[in-house]
C-alpha cells in the first residue's frame, strides 16, 4: 500500500478524554510505539498521575517531552483549536457518563463536543481523526441483536440518552470524513471491560450475592481494553495509506473479542476470579425489577446523580443486560485488519490481578 504518512518520527497525536479508562491505554500504547508524541486532554486543570503512572511509563513521558497535559472542555472550541495545533492525528474518546440518563448533559457532551472537535480538526488541518463509538447506537431496547453486521441500520428510539447521542456524535464524524482533506473512521466496542474498569470493584462489593435479571440466557460481546485500543490504531495505520483511506474513510467497525458468551457466566467467572464463593443464586424477573428500576432511576434525578449512583438498576440498564447483543468482526478483520491480540480469560486474569494489586496497595 502507497503510504500518505510523513517522514519526521514521533508526530504529535491527541487523544481527548485522555484519563479515562480506555484513554489511558491508548495513551500508554501510543507511547509504547515510539512513533507518537502524546498530547492528553482532559477536564481536570492538571494531571494527577494514578498509582504506578509517576514511575511508570506515562510519568517518563511527561517529564520527557514525549507527552503534555492540557485542560480542554470539548465544548470551548478555541480550547479545542488550541490543543489540536500541530497535531497529525486526534483519537476522541470523551463521552458523557453512560450510567447518567440526562439528554442534555449527553448532547452537549457526545454532539456538541464532537462538533467541536470536528471544527477544530478542520481548522488546524489535522489528517486523520479516529472517534471511539458505541455497538450501542444500533441499539433499540426492545430487539435482540444476534451477531449483526455494520448493514444495521440506526433504530428510530434508543434505549437511553448515552445511545442516542453517540449515534448522533458517529453520523457527525462520518459525514466529515473527506472535508478539508481531513479522514474519519468511528470504532464501536461492544461492552469493554480491563484494568482500570468500574466492572470489578462493583461486582466484588457484591460478590456473594449473585443474582440474574430475566431468564439469564442472553450473551454478549466482551472486548478487553487492549483490543479496543488495538483496533483504534489498526483504524488509524489504515487510514494513512491511500487504498486504506479509500476503503475505511467515514465508515464504523464493530470491535470484540470475537468470543461471545452468556452475560451472567461471565460476570460469576468475574466473580468467581475475585475468589468469591457463591453463597445463594438469585433470580430477578423482568416484570419484578422494572417498576423498581424506575424507582432508582427517579431517585438519581432527585439527587442529582451525585449520592447516589444507579449502576445496574434502571430501566436502560435492565435493557442491556436482559437481551442478547452479539456483533460481527468480519468488517474490522478484513478492512482494518483487525484481531484480538488479547483472549478473554487472559484480559480477565489480568485486570483482576491488577485490581488485587492495587487493593492490597490502598490498604498497605
Amino acid at each position: 500500500m502507497e503510504s500518505q504518512r510523513d517522514d519526521v518520527a514521533m508526530r504529535w497525536c491527541v487523544v481527548t478524554g485522555g484519563r479515562g479508562f480506555m484513554a489511558r491505554h491508548l495513551v500508554a500504547a501510543l507511547l509504547r510505539s515510539g512513533e507518537w508524541r502524546v498530547r492528553v486532554t482532559d477536564l481536570a486543570p492538571t494531571i494527577v498521575l494514578g498509582p504506578g503512572e509517576n514511575e511508570g511509563l506515562l510519568g517518563d513521558a511527561l517529564r520527557d517531552g514525549r507527552a503534555v497535559y492540557a485542560s480542554v472542555d470539548v465544548c470551548n472550541l478555541d480550547q479545542v483549536i488550541k490543543a489540536f495545533d500541530g497535531v497529525d492525528v486526534v483519537f476522541h474518546t470523551v463521552a458523557a457518563d453512560p450510567s447518567k440518563n440526562n439528554l442534555q448533559l449527553h448532547y452537549k457532551v457526545n454532539v456538541e463536543g464532537t462538533k467541536s472537535v470536528i471544527d477544530a480538526c478542520k481548522i488546524c488541518k489535522v489528517k486523520r481523526l479516529i472517534h471511539t463509538s458505541s455497538s450501542a447506537v444500533v441499539f433499540d431496547g426492545v430487539h435482540e441483536l444476534l451477531n449483526v453486521n455494520e448493514s444495521l441500520p440506526y433504530p428510530d428510539k434508543f434505549p437511553d440518552a448515552y445511545a442516542q447521542t453517540k449515534a448522533e456524535a458517529e453520523k457527525l464524524v462520518m459525514k466529515a470524513n473527506g472535508t478539508n482533506d481531513l479522514l474519519t473512521c468511528c470504532i464501536r466496542p461492544s461492552s469493554i471491560f480491563g484494568p482500570g474498569d468500574l466492572i470489578l470493584p462493583t461486582l466484588d462489593r457484591y460478590g456473594r450475592t449473585q443474582f440474574t435479571i430475566g431468564d439469564g440466557k442472553n450473551y454478549d460481546d466482551f472486548v478487553y481494553v487492549e483490543n479496543v485500543v488495538h483496533s483504534h490504531i489498526c483504524a488509524e495505520r489504515i487510514l494513512s495509506t491511500v487504498e486504506g483511506a479509500k476503503r475505511s474513510g467515514g465508515k464504523a467497525y464493530f470491535i470484540t473479542n470475537m468470543e461471545p458468551m452468556n452475560m451472567w457466566d461471565f460476570i460469576h467467572m468475574v466473580q468467581g476470579e475475585l475468589g468469591h464463593k457463591r453463597l445463594f443464586k438469585m433470580r430477578l424477573p423482568v416484570l419484578i425489577i422494572k417498576p423498581i428500576s424506575y424507582l432508582v432511576e427517579w431517585g438519581c434525578k432527585v439527587l442529582s446523580y451525585g449520592m447516589f449512583q444507579p449502576q445496574i438498576l434502571t430501566p436502560a440498564r435492565i435493557k442491556y443486560v436482559t437481551l442478547n447483543r452479539t456483533f460481527s468482526c468480519n468488517k474490522a478483520i478484513e478492512e482494518l485488519g483487525y484481531k484480538p491480540t488479547v483472549t478473554i480469560m487472559d484480559g480477565l486474569r489480568t485486570t483482576v490481578k491488577s485490581y488485587i494489586q492495587l487493593q492490597n496497595k490502598d490498604f498497605s
